[in-house]
C-alpha cells in the first residue's frame, strides 16, 4: 500500500472515530438520563438536572460486568490509557525541537532521528484512542450516574476534546507521512509548523483532561452538595488544575524519554552491523539526556502540587504525607533513586566511548557516595512501623538517630544535592574529549567548582537551620533551596558552554563502543518511571477515599474504600506488565516490518 493511500485511510478512520465521540459528547448526557428515567420509579428520577445537587446513590446504583472488581477493570485500563497518552504527548514536542535542530544546523541524522521517534508513536497512539474508547465504554457500564453527571458538566469541553483529538490525529498523520515530501525548503518550515499545531493540540487536549481530574480532587464551581452552578471555566480552573498541568507537561517529557531510551537499547542489542548499533547508541544517550532533564525539575513541580493541595485541604495533605500513603512515599523515594542511580551510570559507562574520558572517571567515586548518601537519606522514614515491645524498648515511635533524617528538611536537601550532582555527571560528559581554547580556562574551571561548592553548601546548611525553626516555616525553605539548584545549573551551562564553545577534539566519539549493561540501564529507566507514574496515580485517585468529587459526589460502591498499599502494588505492577509488553511489542513490530521491507 502506498504512504498516501495509507495517509488517506487513517484520516478517515480517525474522522468516524472522532465523529462518534463528538456525537456522544453532545447526546450522550440525554440519553444516559433518559435511560435512568426510564429504570426509575414513577415521579423520581436517578440523575438530578444541571443545577441539582449530584445524586445520592446505593450500591444497587452499580451495575456489574463479569465477575471481579469494576474499580479494578476501570483502574488497569485508565492507567494503561494514561501510560500512551503521556507517552504520545511527550514525544511530538522533543522530536520537534530534534527536527529543528537538524534543520538549524544541516545535519541530517537528527532529521532521522527525529522522524524514527515519532514512527514509534504512531503505533502507541492508536493504543492510546482504542484504550480511551473500552474506558468510556467502562465507565458508562459501570458508574452510569457518575459518568452522566460528569457529562452534564463537562459538555462543552467534551465537545472542544472530541475536535481537538481529530486535529491532533490529522497533524500526527500529516507530519510522519508528510516528512519526505516537505523535507527542504519552504515545505520545511510548512512541516514543522505541523509539528508546531500537533503538539498545541496534544498540550490543550492534556490540560482539558487534567480538568476531569483535579475536579474530582478538589470540585470547583459547583455548591458544596454538587449543584453546577454554570461557568465551566470556574469547574476546569480548579486549585490544582495549574500544578498537574506543570506536573504532567514536564512529566510527559521525561517519561516520552525513558520509552525512547528504552527502543533504543532494544535497537542497539538487536543490531547486526556496527554503523546501526552506533546510531541507537547516539540515539540512546540523547534519550537519556532527555529524560533526565524533565526529570530535573520534576521534584520541583511535585512541591508545588502538594503544597496546593494542603492548602486546599489538610486533612487531604495529611492523609497523604502523614496517614495510609506515608510509606507509599518510601517506594517513590526507592524508585526516584533507581532512576538517578540508573541515569548516571549510563553516563559513567559512556566515558569509555569518548577519548580522553578517562580523566573524569575518578570523580565517578565520589559522584556515586553522594548520590548514595542521598539516596539513603531520601528514603529514611520519619516513622518507622514497630511494635508496642519495640517502640519501648526504642524508647518511641522515632529514632533517636535516623529519625531526624525523615522530615522534610533532611529529604529537600538530599534531592537537590543529587540534582546537582546528577547535572555535574552530564557536564563532565560533555567536556569529555576536548579541550578549550580560551586563555581563562584554568579561571573558568575554578568559578565552577566554587559556584558548585557554594550552592551545596547554601543547600545543607539551609537544609540544618530548618531543624531550628516551626514546621510551617520550614517548609518555605525549600523555594531557596530549588532557586539555589536552579541558579547553579544555569549560571554553570552558561560557563562551561562559552569556555568550551570551538574546543579542539581529542578524537571523535566511538559511538556504538559501549557494554550491553549499558542499554540495560535505559531499561531500568523505562520501567522505574512507569512503575513510579503508576503508584502516584493511586496517590492521588486515593486520597479521594470513598469519593467520586471529595466531599461533593459519594461513592456507595462495593469498591468505595481506599485500597491497601500491598493491593495497589498488585494491581500497578500487573498493569506495568502489561504496559511493557504492549511497549516491547511496538518495538519488534517495528523491526518485523524492517525485515519484511528489506526482503522485498
Amino acid at each position: 500500500m502506498k504512504p498516501r493511500n495509507t495517509l488517506f485511510t487513517l484520516a478517515r478512520r480517525v474522522l468516524a472515530v472522532s465523529l462518534v465521540a463528538l456525537i456522544f459528547a453532545v447526546n450522550g448526557g440525554v440519553a444516559f438520563a433518559a435511560e435512568e428515567a426510564a429504570v426509575a420509579p414513577a415521579g423520581e428520577t436517578a440523575i438530578a438536572p444541571v443545577g441539582q445537587p449530584a445524586p445520592v446513590l446505593t450500591e444497587e446504583s452499580y451495575p456489574l460486568l463479569g465477575g471481579g472488581s469494576s474499580r479494578v477493570k476501570v483502574w488497569i485500563v485508565a492507567q494503561l490509557h494514561l501510560f500512551f497518552a503521556a507517552f504520545v504527548l511527550g514525544v511530538p514536542i522533543f522530536v520537534l525541537v530534534i527536527e529543528g535542530i537538524g534543520m538549524a544546523t544541516g545535519d541530517k541524522r537528527y532529521d532521522a532521528m527525529a522522524k524514527e521517534f515519532i514512527k514509534i508513536s504512531m503505533v502507541a497512539f492508536s493504543f492510546t484512542a482504542t484504550l480511551g474508547g473500552i474506558l468510556l465504554f467502562l465507565l458508562a457500564m459501570l458508574y452510569p450516574d457518575f459518568t452522566v453527571y460528569s457529562l452534564k458538566i463537562f459538555r462543552p469541553i467534551l465537545i472542544a476534546y472530541a475536535l481537538l483529538f481529530f486535529g491532533e490525529s490529522l497533524c500526527l498523520y500529516i507530519y510522519y507521512y508528510g516528512w519526505e515530501a516537505m523535507s527542504s525548503g519552504f515545505g520545511k518550515w510548512v512541516h514543522l509548523t505541523v509539528g508546531l499545531l500537533l503538539n498545541a493540540a496534544g498540550m490543550t487536549l492534556m490540560v482539558l483532561s487534567n480538568s476531569w481530574a483535579t475536579f474530582m480532587m478538589a470540585p470547583s464551581g459547583v455548591t458544596p452538595d454538587g449543584a453546577f452552578l454554570g461557568d465551566v471555566w470556574a469547574v476546569m480552573h480548579g486549585p490544582l488544575w495549574n500544578p498537574i498541568n506543570l506536573h504532567r507537561f514536564i512529566a510527559n517529557i521525561a517519561y516520552g524519554g525513558s520509552i525512547v531510551g528504552a527502543y533504543a537499547a532494544y535497537k542497539f542489542l538487536t543490531a547486526k552491523a556496527p554503523e546501526e548499533k552506533a546510531h541507537y547508541d547516539w540515539m540512546g544517550y540523547t534519550a537519556n539526556f532527555i529524560a533526565v532533564v524533565g526529570l530535573l525539575p520534576l521534584p520541583f513541580a511535585g512541591y508545588w502540587l502538594t503544597k496546593e493541595l494542603y492548602a486546599y485541604s489538610q486533612q487531604m495533605g495529611i492523609t497523604l504525607m502523614g496517614g495510609i500513603f506515608a510509606w507509599l512515599f518510601i517506594i517513590q523515594a526507592l524508585l526516584i533513586g533507581a532512576i538517578f542511580l540508573g541515569a548516571n551510570y549510563y553516563l559513567w559507562l559512556g566515558l569509555v566511548r569518548v577519548p580522553g574520558g578517562e580523566a573524569y572517571r575518578k570523580a565517578i567515586g565520589w559522584m556515586a557516595t553522594v548520590l548514595l548518601v542521598c539516596f539513603l537519606v531520601w528514603f529514611t522514614p520519619h516513622t518507622i512501623i514497630m511494635t508496642s515491645s519495640e517502640i519501648k524498648a526504642l524508647g518511641g515511635a522515632h529514632h533517636p538517630v535516623l529519625g531526624a533524617l525523615g522530615v522534610m528538611s533532611a529529604k529537600n536537601t538530599a534531592v537537590n544535592i543529587m540534582i546537582l550532582t546528577t547535572f555535574l555527571a552530564f557536564l563532565l560528559y560533555q567536556r569529555a574529549g576536548k579541550i578549550p581554547k580560551v586563555g581563562w580556562a584554568r579561571g573558568g574551571n575554578a568559578a565552577l567548582a566554587a559556584l558548585f561548592a557554594a550552592g551545596a553548601a547554601n543547600i545543607v546548611t539551609l537544609g540544618i537551620y530548618g531543624y531550628y525553626i516551626p514546621a510551617n516555616i520550614r517548609i518555605g525553605l525549600s523555594v531557596p533551596q530549588v532557586f539555589t539548584t536552579l541558579f547553579v545549573i544555569a549560571a554553570a551551562s552558561l560557563i562551561n558552554g562559552v569556555m568550551y564553545r570551538g574546543a579542539s577534539e581529542t578524537g571523535p566519539t566511538r559511538w556504538g563502543d559501549m557494554p550491553a549493561r549499558s542499554q540495560y540501564a535505559l531499561f531500568l529507566l523505562a520501567v522505574s518511571f512507569t512503575w513510579l507514574m503508576g503508584l502516584m496515580g493511586y496517590v492521588r485517585s486515593g486520597i479521594r477515599q470513598h469519593w467520586h468529587v471529595y466531599t461533593v459526589f459519594r461513592d456507595y460502591s462495593p469498591d468505595a474504600f481506599t485500597p491497601t498499599l500491598g493491593y495497589a502494588a498488585n494491581v500497578v505492577s500487573v498493569t506495568v506488565l502489561i504496559f511493557m509488553a504492549m511497549v516491547i511489542f511496538i518495538f519488534w513490530l517495528d523491526n518485523f516490518s524492517r525485515k519484511k521491507a528489506a526482503h522485498k
